[in-house]
């Protein structure tokens, strides 16, 4: 596929929007992407990580390009997808994380959760939709904590609203032919799990079926299953990506 002096795609190759491309998953989930044909837009809030995200896909010899956009800014969202020259699929991957007891939570806490990983989902979904066109793919990525975790009630909460928005919008884009789905892992192995003390990392991998956490990469194949332009009989569906661990109970993270 030809690229224009910017790197952005050229109307000849279909386009997936991943955010949050900067990190573990969503590194994967570019990379993948990009080998099935798509030209990747990468965005994040930050080019430190992208960038070099970006470059490993383009000496794959794959294409992607890279955007660094604060998805809390709705203007710079609304310009990022019009200089697109079409969009053809939206993983809206990114958001945050972090562990607090329920006693230590504040409001603040609980916003900022919304926000970015609820709030700035819906605006790019929104704001891509408008140009999807039939046949087009929107993968939110939800958490397989939506089912109720320790230490993570503000987490918890934000995911489960993802999985009602997920719901809810494949309900209204039907119409369009949009389909919308979500890909809700469980443990990762991320530099967030790697961040762990050894005795607390332990203690996470006991809890899981397979005895391993997932990969990166196990998540990007579920996103790029929902993506596909060959599965077009889905939607409204959250899969679960966490090793059977959601078939033992919901006691713990």
């Amino acid at each position: 596929m030809r690229q224009d002096k910017t790197g952005t795609a050229q109307p000849s190759k279909p386009v997936a929007i991943v955010t949050g491309a900067g990190g573990g998953i969503g590194g994967a989930i570019v990379r993948r992407m990009a080998a099935d044909g798509f030209h990747v837009a990468a965005v994040d809030i930050s080019g430190r990580t992208l960038d070099e995200v970006v470059a490993g896909v383009q000496r794959s010899g794959h294409s992607a390009h890279a955007a660094v956009v604060d998805l809390r800014d709705e203007l710079a969202v609304r310009d990022f997808v019009a200089g697109l020259p079409r969009v053809d699929a939206v993983v809206n991957n990114a958001g945050v994380f972090d562990e607090r007891a329920f006693m230590d939570l504040n409001a603040d806490d609980f916003t900022r959760h919304y926000d970015l990983n609820v709030v700035a989902l819906f605006r790019m979904a929104q704001r891509a939709a408008r140009r999807l066109p039939a046949g087009g793919k929107i993968v939110n990525i939800a958490s397989r904590a939506y089912l109720g975790a320790r230490n993570h009630a503000h987490y918890v909460a934000a995911k489960a609203a993802v999985v009602g928005l997920t719901r809810a919008m494949a309900m209204e884009l039907l119409d369009r032919g949009i389909l919308v789905n979500a890909v809700a892992p469980g443990l990762v192995d991320t530099p967030m799990l790697q961040a762990l003390t050894p005795e607390r990392r332990a203690a996470q991998l006991a809890l899981q079926p397979t005895g391993r956490a997932a990969r990166p990469e196990d998540i990007a194949n579920a996103v790029a299953f929902l993506a596909s332009p060959h599965t077009d009989f889905i939607t409204g569906q959250i899969l679960m990506v966490d090793g059977g661990k959601s078939l033992g109970g919901t006691a713990a993270l």
